[in-house]
């Protein structure tokens, strides 16, 4: 068998390695409340990086920034402490090592270390050396810093924005007397033969322990490099790769050698014959700056990988990087908070009121003068990461610190948050600010649930034309305004007739392969002729299908210890799952069922929150009971049905000591589903039905927490029955 990498050796050549490889997990666990951190038997991970150094030190500190959690490397990261630094080393959790890091600063010795954490003695000695490091380094101002200090931190990993850090000193101050000193990291092959063979493999790494190159380069105008998405994490998962991949091919078929820059090993874009060059290497300023200082493209793409390149844009393009596409000057606009909203004001576009906010008064004046609930966004996150919807203003300080830390660079705003809005989706592709393709997204759920964890739907099916008419309308002004050439997203409310613009995204979204495979539309191919200036032809209507696509969410609630299922404005789901339909209700029951909710056979539990939520969902109730379920209801959602004429039984809740209590009927599975809507304007608080949700979960009962999917859903199971849904190959759908 020949070994298809080197081709030149059989598969039972045993290499040997001269390099380091090192994956570490990606947890998301900040995202839930009351989650727990415990790292055990039991899987928590959403995603995972791999990278490759000539040290242990070096490929440790690589993956740790790779990681994208706000990192800088395994030292050097501001206000990074542990409240109880023996119970962090001796439970594991997603950050000990950062407090192994912090126990070695603090004078622990190895033997005490390894005494708590039962980790190898050799690889503390080497997390030990590199807190040593920065010790020494911490001792010099950057003109001061000997040669052979900077030298010797670089070859441990240590990256310039790490060192700018212990020097008092900025970034491309350290870059610069890097390059002077002639202090530059090479490029390595992966050479699985360790040179007893010639290796043909174009699967590159760059590192600081090396004296030349092992591949040439030449610039060319036939040569551009694409920025890949980085880890899977919540909000960031294939659906970005798969948008990376298409760039790569649709380039390769125009006939370009391409380059491609990332490091998650679970992803296509890193197999070894995707592209002509694979950097399996960190998406930093300081290693995209090393790529492509070495390579000489004509051009970067960085709107195809998601958020992470896109956080690139503004530094690159001020670096004097040629970014395809759109300006980063534009996509700068888009992305901080305050400059976008004022862009919106002066082009006439309706949004909810907002406020730029530098203080705690100043925040609660404007919540007071505009009125709770409110929602806090910071600019430049993925996934509503740190976006808090804040219904009392004894919340709002909390929230405010939160998304201060997690963008620190980029202003916070507070807007109105508009309860009872529907929420649509734009996705397009422009050229030179004229839309050549688009098509509109209807969300199921209605706003305050994260568009990453809503169920969308296309063709949408409930909107009136005027309303797709306007839309367009919006997305035209906004791509002209901005000079839009390739994809973008944008995000609108819809309530009492009036539209009004909630957000922009100068990049693909995570929508855009549910979007491409269920019109058929080619918008990656579309958008990159678009940024090399190609001729683009304009796509077909999406409202000439006939039939309906279903994205609905995949959660691992079941893995989570300890979180609530309820969705927020903060994404939680890790994956998705899209179905077509002859319509909407045979979309929707097929997706339910690939998202894992089994459809009830015998029985349901009814628990919802709030007089308004009762009386909503009472035409819901009724044809559940017609479906010849049992209904099982807490106390006052019984009182409510019986009222309405719906037999149920009551159960009492968990925190009751009476009979009969939902918890021995959760626990002897007598209820197959579970529908628990939260009170409406309220915040969500870990109460009894908290409890019970929490119980559910970890029985592995399917759980709705939204209103309007729960209703989608009760329509849904009256007018399907399961035999009707059909199979059909996606080639049939036309």
């Amino acid at each position: 068998l020949e070994n298809s990498v080197t081709k030149a050796t059989t598969a039972c050549f045993e290499p040997a390695l001269d390099y380091v490889t090192i994956k570490i997990p990606r947890w998301d666990l900040k995202k839930f409340a009351r989650v727990s951190r415990k790292i055990g038997s039991e899987m928590k991970s959403v995603g995972e990086v791999m990278a490759i150094g000539r040290s242990f030190e070096e490929a440790l500190q690589k993956a740790i920034r790779m990681l994208q959690v706000g990192m800088y490397g395994l030292v050097g990261n501001k206000n990074y402490s542990f409240k109880n630094l023996e119970k962090e080393l001796n439970q594991p959790t997603d950050e000990r090592i950062f407090g192994i890091a912090e126990a070695f600063s603090k004078g622990w010795s190895v033997e005490r270390v390894n005494h708590l954490t039962k980790i190898d003695p050799w690889f503390l000695h080497k997390i030990k050396g590199l807190v040593e490091i920065d010790e020494k380094i911490r001792k010099f101002s950057l003109s001061e810093l000997p040669t052979e200090i900077l030298e010797a931190a670089r070859k441990k990993g240590f990256s310039d924005k790490q060192i700018a850090i212990f020097t008092g000193s900025s970034e491309l101050e350290v870059r610069e007397k890097r390059k002077k000193l002639k202090i530059q990291p090479v490029v390595k092959q992966i050479d699985t033969l360790a040179a007893e063979y010639p290796a043909k493999t174009n699967y590159l790494y760059l590192t600081s322990n090396g004296q030349e190159d092992d591949v040439p380069f030449r610039a060319s105008k036939k040569k551009i490099m694409v920025l890949g998405s980085g880890p899977y994490s919540i909000g960031s998962s294939v659906e970005f790769d798969w948008c990376g991949v298409n760039t790569v091919l649709t380039l390769r078929k125009l006939g370009y050698q391409t380059i491609m820059v990332n490091y998650n090993p679970e992803t296509v874009s890193t197999d070894y014959d995707m592209c002509d060059r694979l950097y399996f290497d960190e998406l930093s300023f300081e290693r995209v700056m090393d790529i492509y200082e070495k390579e000489k493209p004509l051009g970067v793409i960085i709107s195809m990988g998601g958020q992470v390149p896109n956080n690139l844009a503004l530094k690159l393009y001020q670096a004097g990087v040629r970014v395809l596409g759109t300006s980063p000057e534009s996509i700068d606009r888009a992305e901080d908070r305050y400059k976008f909203s004022s862009l919106l004001d002066d082009l006439g576009i309706d949004q909810p009121a907002w406020k730029e906010v530098f203080s705690i008064d100043d925040a609660k004046r404007f919540s007071s003068q505009a009125g709770y609930p409110v929602i806090i966004r910071p600019s430049y996150v993925l996934s509503g990461a740190a976006m808090s919807l804040v219904f009392e203003e004894k919340f709002l300080e909390r929230y405010l610190k939160r998304a201060s830390v997690v963008s620190p660079e980029h202003p916070v705003v507070i807007s109105k948050f508009i309860i009872g809005a529907k929420e649509i989706e734009l996705e397009a592709v422009a050229c030179k600010g004229k839309i050549v393709a688009s098509a509109i997204i209807e969300h199921l759920e209605n706003a305050g649930v994260h568009s990453g964890d809503a169920t969308m739907v296309l063709p949408p099916q409930k909107l009136y034309i005027e309303t797709i008419r306007r839309v367009r309308l919006i997305g035209e002004k906004i791509a002209q305004a901005l000079n839009i050439t390739g994809p973008f997203n944008l995000q609108l409310l819809a309530k009492d007739n009036e539209l009004r613009v909630i957000e922009c995204n100068l990049r693909a979204s995570r929508s855009l392969p549910f979007v491409s495979k269920v019109s058929g539309i080619p918008f990656i191919e579309l958008a990159v002729k678009a940024m090399l200036g190609l001729p683009v032809s304009n796509g077909r209507s999406v409202f000439e299908l006939n039939y309906v696509g279903v994205k609905a969410p995949q959660f691992s609630f079941s893995r989570l210890k300890g979180a609530d299922p309820c969705l927020g404005v903060e994404m939680a789901s890790t994956g998705e799952v899209a179905c077509l339909g002859d319509d909407l209700h045979e979309a929707l029951l097929k997706a339910m069922i690939a998202a894992g909710f089994r459809p009830p056979e015998k029985s349901i539990l009814l628990s919802l929150g709030g007089e308004e939520n009762k009386q909503k969902f009472l035409p819901s109730a009724r044809e559940i009971s017609e479906l010849g379920l049992t209904i099982y209801a807490t106390e006052g959602t019984s009182r409510f049905l019986k009222r309405h004429g719906i037999e149920n039984l009551p159960l009492f809740k968990i925190h009751q000591p009476r009979q009969p209590n939902l918890r021995d009927y959760l626990l002897e599975k007598k209820v197959d589903f579970l529908i628990s809507i939260p009170h409406t304007g309220k915040r969500i608080e870990f109460d009894s039905d908290y409890r019970m949700r929490r119980l559910a979960v970890d029985l592995g009962i399917p759980v709705i927490t939204n209103l309007q999917l729960a209703e989608a859903l009760a329509t849904a199971l009256k007018t399907k029955e399961l035999e009707d849904l059909k199979i059909k190959s996606w080639k049939e759908y036309d």
